[in-house]
């Protein structure tokens, strides 16, 4: 990548939009969603200057979310910020408009569906970085950024809060997590998501056990 390309310059941009952030969702969240984005993306034949550009601003918001304990949700947010990033560099109209498209859409929880091709890339991406081996560390790192507990079997987990001491990282798994394969839009991306998904699910089985005392 030149150093003077609009990509490069949008990587550098965002990068200084990170200093705030916690470590479950920091800049280093954000370089390994853009590796997931190049081999999908290659696969997936898309404009791969707009992906890069959208991966490297998906979570500019997410400093602000998190801050407000959810009240704001960050790929809204990251979509509105992206725009004066944006400003002033030689992507066409509509390279721009796709690019914040694929932002605001990104979201798991979010209302916004990804249309186009590089918008289900990265929303692919940005999910199976939530899963698997990476997935359970960062569900764990969250955990402890708020200050949860590690479990608490004696819990609805369906009743229990985001950002409060029961946001456990087994409550992210039921809540969220299990539920991430089947939510899976490219082909290629549900191939990587399959293999992720089985080590997520035999690892939460061995700490149910583990946490009872039975193995």
């Amino acid at each position: 990548m030149k150093t003077d390309s609009p990509v490069a310059i949008v990587k550098q941009r965002a990068e200084q939009l990170f200093s705030g952030v916690s470590g479950s969702h920091n800049w280093e969240h954000t370089v390994r969603v853009c590796r997931l984005c190049e081999h999908l993306g290659a696969v997936e034949g898309a404009d791969i200057d707009v992906l890069l550009a959208a991966a490297y601003l998906h979570d500019i918001g997410r400093e602000i979310q998190d801050k407000l304990n959810g009240a704001v949700c960050h790929a809204e947010k990251g979509a509105e910020l992206a725009a004066s990033v944006l400003d002033g560099l030689p992507f066409s109209e509509t390279q721009k408009r796709n690019i914040i498209h694929c932002i605001k859409s990104h979201r798991f929880r979010g209302e916004c569906v990804p249309e186009t091709i590089e918008a289900k890339v990265l929303f692919d991406a940005d999910k199976l970085d939530a899963i698997g081996a990476i997935g359970v560390a960062r569900a764990y790192l969250f955990a402890g950024e708020i200050g949860a507990r590690l479990h608490n079997p004696d819990i609805d987990i369906e009743k229990t809060a985001p950002y409060s001491k029961e946001d456990t990282g087994y409550r992210e798994y039921r809540v969220k997590l299990c539920n991430i394969r089947e939510r899976m839009i490219t082909e290629e991306g549900k191939q990587m998501a399959d293999g992720r998904h089985r080590f997520m699910d035999n690892f939460f089985k061995q700490f149910l056990l583990e946490h009872e005392g039975m193995r």
